[in-house]
């Protein structure tokens, strides 16, 4: 007789996105059963790096320990052009006051999937392994049911309110929902390789080498001399790339050599985002809602962060603070991220792979030149760099409706729809992944106690405000994902809140 399971949530894929969405659902405490076809745990490295935004969610989770523990660090980028490289970018000195995490941590994707297996388990939930997607069928009035298949062929029906597909770029969630999955597939063939023995590249940074045929991205995978080396050969046939190929351009173009390979792949690069990333009770994550170039390391903690988002709005949904429609709202936020991280790595890449005349011009005459000064110029520029901001991921902005949106005619506002500024010292009551409204500076105590009785939320408050973007005086509505959701002053606070509460937690 077919198992058969009842569970709010099923997620298809176990990979860092789907484990992501699973860690933050059982801290939030909703129910979740979690599949995938695979064996275990990916034991390839594939993608490497974790940016700023991602590891304050970790910190969210309780987490960020562990990943601390087992990850490079990378402080600083260093742009070259062929065999030359030239002064090092400090990340720190960008990312002052920004986070408290102002570095790239290098930590493959394989150990971040067994460190999130491992939490799971630690809460009392675990993957199903073997267990491979069949059908999906939505349920009038009552969410899906998923039909899977263990790999000894025994049968698995998973009836839930919702089912989201984190199964990869060929997501079969994605293909059974019937969402197009739109985009382009560049001509080239980039080979990803992890080397011993590496000469010729700064250790301990992330190398970014440019030729006027050629590219290089390079991450530090430990302490000593293995590394991460990701380029581009001119082909279209990847049966012609092979680890001598990618050796020889290595030592050709950028004077660099290595001992040994742990690990060697090629692969095509494409630029795509779902069409959808609802459809009714169905949701797409990660690389089955959006893949690009590994140009900026963004893939990995994109999808981090869609499940991260996702969890939250499900979790007020299932708990009866807010309807059904205020999901919509994810693919409201995060699909614009998706489109514009999207088009930004196409045209980068475009750029550093295009064999124009003009293109091949530049990268020989302008980078050699300018990339050197604007290296100098960014860490002296006044304030937290908007380069790190972008590249941490800690300047995404949402709009909190569409009414917002419209009444705001394009204006994105510093505060309100971002990731809330860091204070040095208000982080640490984002760990209960609640709303909560936070005051800063002279705001009356009597304010504060009115307040707290009429939306009945927890309220903390900060003496002194260390970021600039935080006024002195007002109070802000911060979401349980961490993004402000108003901004008011002490007399404007009941009714700016209590509306911006309306729709997420009063629908319905």
């Amino acid at each position: 007789m077919p198992q058969a399971i009842s569970t709010d949530v099923v997620i298809v894929g176990a990979g860092p996105t789907g484990l992501m969405l699973a860690s933050c659902l059982s801290k939030l405490g909703v129910g979740a059963v979690i599949v995938d076809g695979k064996s275990g745990p990916t034991r390839e490295s594939r993608a490497l790096v974790l940016q700023a935004r991602t590891m304050e969610i970790y910190d969210q989770l309780g987490l960020v320990d562990r990943v601390l523990a087992q990850a490079e660090i990378a402080s600083s980028i260093v742009p070259g052009f062929g065999k030359k490289s030239f002064a090092p970018v400090n990340l720190r000195r960008l990312a002052t006051g920004v986070t408290p995490y102002p570095h790239l941590y290098v930590l493959e994707q394989s150990k971040n999937e067994r460190l999130l297996v491992d939490h799971l388990r630690e809460q009392g939930r675990d993957v199903r392994w073997n267990c491979e997607l069949e059908s999906i069928e939505e349920v009038a009035g009552n969410g899906v049911r998923v039909a899977c298949r263990t790999s000894d062929g025994e049968a698995l029906t998973i009836t839930a309110r919702y089912c989201v597909g984190a199964d990869g770029s060929s997501s079969a969630v994605r293909r059974l929902t019937g969402v197009e999955f739109e985009g382009k597939t560049n001509e080239h063939t980039f080979y990803v390789l992890d080397a011993t023995g590496v000469r010729g590249l700064q250790h301990g940074s992330i190398n970014l080498r440019f030729g006027e045929r050629d590219f290089l991205l390079t991450f530090p995978m430990d302490s000593t001399d293995h590394e991460r080396l990701l380029g581009v050969v001119r082909t279209t046939d990847r049966t012609k790339v092979d680890e001598a190929v990618a050796r020889d351009t290595l030592a050709r173009a950028f004077g660099i050599t290595y001992g040994t390979s742990v690990w060697f792949s090629t692969y095509r690069v494409h630029h795509r985002v779902a069409r959808q990333f609802r459809s009714g009770p169905v949701f797409l994550a990660g690389d089955a809602a959006h893949v690009h170039s590994p140009v900026g390391a963004q893939g990995m903690n994109t999808g981090l962060q869609d499940a991260h988002n996702l969890a939250a709005k499900i979790a007020d949904v299932v708990f009866g603070r807010a309807a059904d429609a205020y999901l919509d709202r994810y693919e409201a936020e995060r699909r614009p991220v998706a489109r514009r991280l999207v088009s930004t790595t196409d045209t980068m890449f475009g750029v550093v792979t295009s064999d124009r005349l003009l293109a091949r011009m530049i990268r020989r005459s302008f980078i050699p030149v300018f990339a050197p000064l604007a290296a100098s110029i960014a860490p002296r520029l006044p304030g937290p760099s908007r380069i790190f901001e972008y590249l941490s991921q800690t300047r995404i902005h949402y709009w909190m409706s569409d009414e917002a949106r419209q009444n705001a005619r394009g204006r994105r506002g510093s505060v309100v729809g971002r990731r809330l500024p860091w204070n040095g010292d208000n982080f640490d009551s984002l760990r209960s992944m609640a709303w909560q409204v936070h005051a800063y500076g002279d705001v009356p105590a009597e304010s504060v106690r009115e307040l707290q009785l009429a939306l009945a939320l927890p309220i903390l408050t900060f003496a002194t405000t260390r970021n600039r973007k935080l006024a002195s005086g007002m109070l802000y509505l911060v979401r349980p994902d961490g993004f402000v959701a108003a901004a008011a002053t002490p007399d404007d606070a009941p009714a700016t809140f209590a509306g911006a509460l309306a729709d997420p937690l009063r629908a319905g």
